[in-house]
This record gives C-alpha cells, sequence and structure tokens, in this order.
C-alpha cells in the first residue's frame, strides 16, 4: 500500500467515516423516546413533513436536540484544539482548565444577582466569566512558562473554587436558581429550534475566525519565537484565538450546561489518527466532537431507559476520565518531572518542640470549642453557656448545648483529625506533597460508595460506612494501581487524581439525579457538612477510626520517615516498600472514608493541615502526626463554627467554607513549588 493511497483512506475513514458514523447516531438519537416512532416515519417527517402528530414529535422535539448535540459537540472539541495549541498543554480544554465552571458560576450569580445581564440567553454573563477564568489559570500556572501539569492543576484548584461558590449561592437561592442543577450538569434538552436558533450563528461566527486562523496556528506550535521571526503577531493570534475558543464554550454554556471532557477526547481521537495540520485538524474535530457528544446522550438514554433525564455531562466525564488518565500515562516521562520527587514542601519556619506547640494546638482547641458552644442564631453567648453549666440552670439552653452543639463540634473535630491524618499518610506513601484524599479521589470513591448504599439499596443508615468503605477501598485499588505503573510520581499521580475524581463526580451527579434527591440538601451533602450531626454520627462512624485505626497508624508512622528517604534506601535498610506502602494507604483511605460516612465530601483538610504543620515541626512524620491531626481538628472546627454563624439563621456547608479557603492555598502552594 502507498503512503499516498494510505492518506487517502484515513482521509475517507476521518471525514467520510465520520460524517457517516453521525448520520447513524443522529438518526438512533432521534428514533429514541418514551413513544416509539417507525423508523419509515421518522425518514417521511425529516424529508416529507407533513402536519401529524408523529412528524411534530419529530421536527419539533426530537430534531432540534440532536442537531444541538452536533453543534454543541463540534464547539467544544474546536475550542478544545485551540487551547491545546494555544496553552501548548495537551492536557487543555475547558473542563480541564476550569473555563466551564467560570462561565456556570458566572451565569448562577447573574441569575440571583443581576437577571437583567441575562439577555441572549446569559451568553454575555457565560463569555464574561470564561474569558476572566482563562485568564486566572493561564497566569497563576506561570503564563507562556506553564508546564501542562501546573495548568491542569490551577484549573482543578480553580474549578473547585468557582464549584464551592457556586453551590453557595444554589443552596441559599434555590428558588432563583430552580432548574439549573441539570442544565448545571450538562444536559441537551431542547423544547424548540430556539437553542439551535441563537447557537449556531455564533458558532459559525466562532469557527470561521478560527478557520481563518488555521495557517497561523500551525505556525504558533513551532514555537513563540519562530512564529515572530516568520512575521506572526504571536500576542494578537493568541489573543484571537481564545478569544474565539472561550466564544465557542460560552454559546454551548449558555444553551445546554457546562459539559467536560468533549474538548480533550475529540482533539486526540483524530490526532492520534495523524492529523497535525490545523484545517483537518480543527474540521475533523468537529465532527467527531459531534459523534462524542450525541453518543453519550443515547448512551444515556440507555442506561435509563425511563427517560428521567440523565446529565449528558455526567456521561461525558464518564467517557472523558478514563481517557484523561490513558492520556496522563501516555505522555512521556520527561513531562513530568523526577519520579524521586520528596514529599517535603519546604523546612519549618518555627521548628517548636513538641511540649509546646501541642499544648498550644490544645489551647485554640478548647478555645474554638467554647467559642463554637456560645455561639448561634443570636451571635456569641458566653454568659448563657456559662450559666447553662454552672449558675442557674437553664434546661433549654443546657440541651441545646448537649444535644445539638457539643456533638457536633465533636464530629467536626474528630472528622478534621481523621481527614488531615489521612492527607498527612497520602502525602507520604504517594510522595506527593498536593495529595489529599480529595485530589486523588478516594473521597469522591467513598461518596460513590455512600450513596449508592443510601440510594440504590435502600439499607439503614448503620451501613453507610459499609458502602463508603467499599466504594472508597476500590478507587484506592486503582489509584495504587496506576501509581505503581507511573513509579509513584507525584505529578503524575495529581493529573490521575483529576480523572478519577471526575469519574466519581461524574457517578454522584447521576445518582442524585436519579435519586430524585432535593438539590439544595444534595449540594449540601456533596459539599461536606456538619450540619444536624450529632451523637449517632460520632458513635456510629467517628468512634472506629479513633479506636482501630489511629493506634495501628501511631505505631507505623515511623515508616513514613523512611519512606521519604526513597524506595532504593527504604529497601536497603530493610523496609518492604510496597507492602509498607499499601498498608499505610489502606489506613488512610478507611479514615477517609469514615469521615466521608459522617460529614460528607469535605476536601482540603489533609491537604492544609499537614502543611501548615510542617511548618511548625519540620519534616518528621513521628512528630507530624500528632500536630496535624490536632491543626486539622481546629480547622473543622473553626469552619463548622462559622458555617453556623457567618449567615445565620441560614448556614454554609463547612466544606465549601474549607474549599474557598483551602482553593487559593493549594495555588500558592503550587506556585512556591513552581
Amino acid at each position: 500500500m502507498t503512503s499516498s493511497f494510505r492518506k487517502l483512506m484515513i482521509a475517507v475513514l476521518t471525514f467520510g467515516g465520520g460524517t457517516a458514523l453521525l448520520c447513524i447516531l443522529t438518526y438512533i438519537h432521534i428514533n429514541q423516546g418514551s413513544v416509539s416512532i417507525s423508523a419509515g416515519t421518522v425518514i417521511d417527517a425529516i424529508l416529507a413533513p407533513e402536519d401529524t402528530l408523529e412528524h411534530h414529535t419529530v421536527r419539533v422535539l426530537r430534531m432540534p436536540r440532536a442537531i444541538m448535540g452536533i453543534i454543541a459537540g463540534g464547539a467544544l472539541a474546536v475550542a478544545g484544539v485551540v487551547l491545546q495549541t494555544v496553552t501548548k498543554n495537551p492536557l487543555s480544554s475547558a473542563s480541564t482548565l476550569g473555563i466551564h465552571s467560570g462561565t456556570y458560576f458566572a451565569v448562577v450569580f447573574c441569575t440571583v444577582f443581576f437577571p437583567a445581564a441575562l439577555i441572549g440567553n446569559g451568553i454575555i454573563a457565560a463569555f464574561a466569566g470564561g474569558i476572566v477564568t482563562f485568564l486566572i489559570v493561564f497566569t497563576l500556572s506561570g503564563g507562556s512558562n506553564a508546564s501542562p501539569v501546573r495548568m491542569v492543576l490551577a484549573g482543578m484548584i480553580v474549578t473547585f473554587l468557582f464549584s464551592s461558590l457556586t453551590s453557595v449561592l444554589q443552596i441559599f437561592y434555590e428558588n432563583e436558581t430552580a432548574g439549573l442543577f441539570l442544565w448545571g450538569s450538562g444536559t441537551l434538552v431542547q423544547n424548540d429550534w430556539s437553542g439551535v436558533h441563537f447557537s449556531l450563528p455564533i458558532v459559525a461566527i466562532g469557527l470561521l475566525v478560527i478557520v481563518l486562523m488555521t495557517f497561523k496556528l500551525d505556525t504558533l506550535t513551532l514555537g513563540d519565537d519562530v512564529a515572530t521571526a516568520l512575521g506572526q503577531n504571536v500576542g494578537i493570534v493568541k489573543f484571537a484565538s481564545i478569544t474565539a475558543a472561550v466564544l465557542l464554550t460560552s454559546v454551548t454554556v449558555s444553551v445546554v450546561g457546562p459539559i467536560g471532557f468533549v474538548g480533550l477526547v475529540a482533539p486526540h481521537i483524530i490526532k492520534l489518527i495523524g492529523y497535525r495540520k490545523h484545517l483537518p485538524l480543527v474540521i475533523a474535530s468537529f465532527i467527531w466532537g459531534g459523534n462524542v457528544l450525541l453518543f453519550a446522550d443515547v448512551l444515556a438514554r440507555i442506561i435509563d431507559p425511563s427517560f428521567s433525564e440523565l446529565p449528558v455531562g455526567a456521561i461525558t466525564a464518564l467517557i472523558g476520565a478514563p481517557w484523561l488518565i490513558y492520556l496522563v500515562l501516555r505522555m512521556k516521562r520527561n513531562k513530568y518531572g523526577d519520579e524521586n520527587t520528596s514529599v517535603i514542601a519546604g523546612k519549618a519556619s518555627v521548628s517548636w518542640p513538641l511540649k509546646r506547640i501541642i499544648p498550644i494546638l490544645l489551647g485554640i482547641i478548647v478555645i474554638t470549642m467554647f467559642v463554637s458552644l456560645a455561639s448561634g442564631n443570636y451571635g456569641f453567648e458566653p454568659v448563657l453557656l456559662w450559666n447553662a453549666f454552672f449558675g442557674d440552670t437553664d434546661e433549654f439552653m443546657l440541651g441545646l448545648v448537649m444535644d445539638l452543639r457539643l456533638p457536633r463540634a465533636l464530629v467536626a473535630l474528630i472528622s478534621g483529625m481523621v481527614l488531615a491524618a489521612s492527607g498527612l499518610v497520602f502525602q507520604g506513601v504517594l510522595r506527593n506533597p498536593l495529595a489529599d484524599p480529595s485530589v486523588i479521589g478516594i473521597t469522591s470513591g467513598a461518596g460513590v460508595g455512600a450513596l449508592l448504599t443510601m440510594y440504590v439499596f435502600g439499607v439503614a443508615a448503620v451501613w453507610i460506612p459499609v458502602g463508603a468503605i467499599i466504594g472508597a477501598c476500590l478507587f484506592f485499588i486503582f489509584v495504587m494501581l496506576m501509581a505503581i505503573r507511573a513509579k509513584f510520581q507525584p505529578t503524575i499521580l495529581a493529573l490521575l487524581g483529576i480523572g478519577v475524581s471526575a469519574f466519581g463526580q461524574a457517578i454522584i451527579q447521576i445518582l442524585v439525579v436519579q435519586a430524585d434527591m432535593n438539590v439544595a440538601s444534595a449540594l449540601t451533602w456533596l459539599s461536606g457538612t456538619t450540619y444536624a450531626t450529632g451523637w449517632s454520627e460520632l458513635l456510629n462512624y467517628l468512634i472506629w477510626p479513633v479506636v482501630l485505626l489511629l493506634p495501628i497508624l501511631i505505631i507505623r508512622i515511623r515508616n513514613l520517615d523512611t519512606l521519604s528517604l526513597g524506595d532504593d534506601t527504604a529497601k536497603g535498610l530493610g523496609l518492604k516498600v510496597m507492602s509498607v506502602r499499601f498498608q499505610l494507604a489502606l489506613i488512610a483511605t478507611l479514615l477517609a472514608a469514615f469521615s466521608v460516612a459522617a460529614v460528607g465530601t469535605i476536601g482540603f483538610i489533609g491537604l492544609i493541615a499537614p502543611h501548615l504543620s510542617r511548618l511548625l515541626v519540620g519534616p518528621s512524620n513521628q512528630r507530624l502526626l500528632p500536630v496535624t491531626m490536632l491543626t486539622g481538628g481546629v480547622l473543622l472546627v473553626i469552619a463548622d463554627c462559622l458555617s453556623r454563624t457567618l449567615l445565620a439563621p441560614n448556614e454554609i456547608p463547612s466544606g465549601i467554607l474549607v474549599a474557598i479557603i483551602g482553593a487559593p492555598y493549594f495555588l500558592w502552594l503550587m506556585r512556591r513549588r513552581a
């Protein structure tokens, strides 16, 4: 077979085969529905429409959804091509760079506070949010000098931050944001042709701009210096390209919501085929982007034949997260740095002795617990708290403290300690200073297990920890297998964690929609909350890690110090590296699972507490463990107290407050480590 004939066959399969598949998927998509319509009727409705109910059903209800899927999928795929070229990052897309979260937050924010700004389906708000988010991520990750890892990590954290802020708005303004939960998960539901009529001209303009710039984008791939030497104005090319890409993303978000990973999957399919020039790459990506999104919507209806509308964004995440994991493992090792990177994040700033720092932390815990117990809807009331215990008997206040505030504060304290210990162990085992049960996907696995237990199997609440443990362990086994394959390189594990977390969050979204949970309560639990926790959570979920797991960890913690010396040194000292690493990681997983069962998926405690503790006592894990646990407890008790009092009588989920604090800290830590 000659080279030219081979190229012709590849082109035929890519463009002709892609178009044929698009037609087949469109036909299958139109033919799906709660009312069965014969194939002949569907074809007649398209080619020779008549004034009948069946033809109106096909043309008015089903065709707009299919066409919108093609437009949205194609637009997101082309945006992904541009983002990957301009950022020189093969992992770039609107979802991995946080652009989707920024556009979604902007639309929800305007819905609540500036509804007049939502002209044109909210595209102006979405576009502004997308541009601002891209600039934030691009700047924080180092601009033109940013590595793929730093850019994706910055996108992940900005996504966490905007998602937390969005959840706050949706919880406190449930009536104003009613109906946005399904849209926020991505849905192709269309009741008429208005979405197509609105989006098609804007997408066409964006595509035209990008097509006209394909030669300039080809030049850009040679490097900024070469492009400048060839007469290109690199700044203008990048600005125009990014503007067009964000415009394509914004118009799709304004109509169908944030649908992730299409811009990652489709362009890489075409690149794997062998296309590098941007003109065929853009055209082929548009065709295959439509295929990916239509296939996801068809698959959603197959999974749920009741047609209660699974979010297609969750289905694309189920497809795209494994694809992201594959791409990360496939890329060259030298793009991620040294595989022997140490976990130590820096020298201690203070290096206080334990006999000084532990009493100080215990004192802080006593003070924060006192403030928490004395704080409520009417502000800080220490006199009433004192009188309830030591003065005139106030039965109501005593009952309020003993039955509501005290157990809740204890749940926050112990959950924070457990999460902090889990994060410390994961950072040491995985040699990853950015590791945290939420960052590497363990808490999302526990959330999947807990939700499956609660809403699918319908078992008693006492079995929720079992479900959380099973889910966390399954995700843990997968993460460990991938870690072994990646030789525990910290940056690869951070990227793998993004894919694992996205996969778990997609399953959680599907379960929330399927279980028909109240949106506010679902968002509250998913964000992590100490709301309405009491003695039952303390005794059923949190007593076991304290009694069984933490003593084992205290005995085995010195092995983390040996692991930090490197595998070869640890083996030379007689340590069974793989066995010890697995055992410690399993303990950390179980700790995180019990915490999820008690308070939901609270993130960042396991990231922040160990690093703050290192600044106080240095890198020795035997010294770090007690300080880290106390620090984590303090952080979550403070978050719990603020969650009850900041907007009293309304309540902010503790996990959201921690994320709002933790996301900027994570970004600072990432920039500090470069």
